[in-house]
């Protein structure tokens, strides 16, 4: 009872800081967006890059999403979310995202037995999908804790990633993946390292096995989210792979 009071106190406590926040300082409201904390599957969701302008004066309220959507009670680690949001300012405007309206995570800090895919409708503030995500089979079993970007290591690999035109592969319905940062993720065309959806990314496998089914490096999804988490990324987004891997985070210019 004491501990289910304590956990009431700081979440009113949040609230207050938040409701403080917004209204001290409304600049941080991302202007006309919803930030209303709803998942939605819409399978046909497209946005539309003019519709979506930012700049860096646009970090201190797209982190301020990070609260508002309660990414903290999906398992979204903060530092994955901040690294996430600096790396794609970075890339929107430098350019490099065609498709600045929606934002993808994958947050490796989280055992594959979480839902650790998050796909953020950065125009409306809205979390499109939170599933499961396979990492490479030689990155571990359970949790991913080792990466690499050569051929035939069948890891995965780290960093940030630009989405390309979706295919019919071997996999079936899957979407090609650019790695934009050199040393780190810049041989995934090599790998053909691809999102593709796989029958080992289910909640049967993990019941069976006690842990997701591993891929040869590729971000693998649920077979029923193929087209629909597919077609919401496609065509120039952004798509950021996070470890809490020191080396990683240290060196990177595009998280930085």
């Amino acid at each position: 009872m004491v501990k289910n009071l304590s956990r009431r106190i700081v979440k009113l406590s949040n609230m207050l800081c938040l409701s403080l926040t917004l209204i001290f300082f409304p600049s941080f409201l991302p202007a006309s967006h919803s930030l209303s904390p709803t998942i939605t599957n819409a399978a046909n969701h497209t946005v539309m890059a003019e519709h979506a302008g930012f700049s860096y004066a646009d970090s201190s309220r797209l982190n301020l999403l990070y609260s508002s959507l309660q990414l903290d009670s999906l398992g979204l680690s903060l530092d994955a979310y901040h690294k996430a949001i600096a790396g794609f300012l970075n890339m929107v405007i430098s350019g490099a995202v065609h498709n600045p309206g929606v934002l993808s995570i994958i947050d490796f800090s989280r055992p594959s037995t979480d839902k650790r895919l998050y796909v953020l409708d950065m125009t409306n503030g809205v979390v499109l999908f939170n599933t499961l995500v396979a990492h490479g089979r030689n990155s571990g079993k359970l949790l991913a804790t080792r990466f690499s970007n050569r051929v035939n290591s069948f890891m995965s690999s780290l960093g940030f990633y630009i989405t390309g035109d979706p295919f019919i592969g071997t996999h079936g319905y899957s979407l090609r993946l650019e790695g934009i940062e050199k040393g780190w993720n810049d041989n995934a065309s090599n790998r053909r390292i691809i999102m593709h959806p796989a029958d080992y990314v289910s909640e049967d496998h993990i019941r069976q096995w006690g842990y997701l089914g591993r891929s040869e490096g590729c971000p693998a999804i649920p077979e029923e989210l193929d087209r629909a988490i597919i077609d919401s990324i496609r065509g120039g987004s952004c798509l950021f792979i996070y470890s809490p891997n020191n080396k990683y985070l240290q060196r990177s210019r595009v998280a930085s």
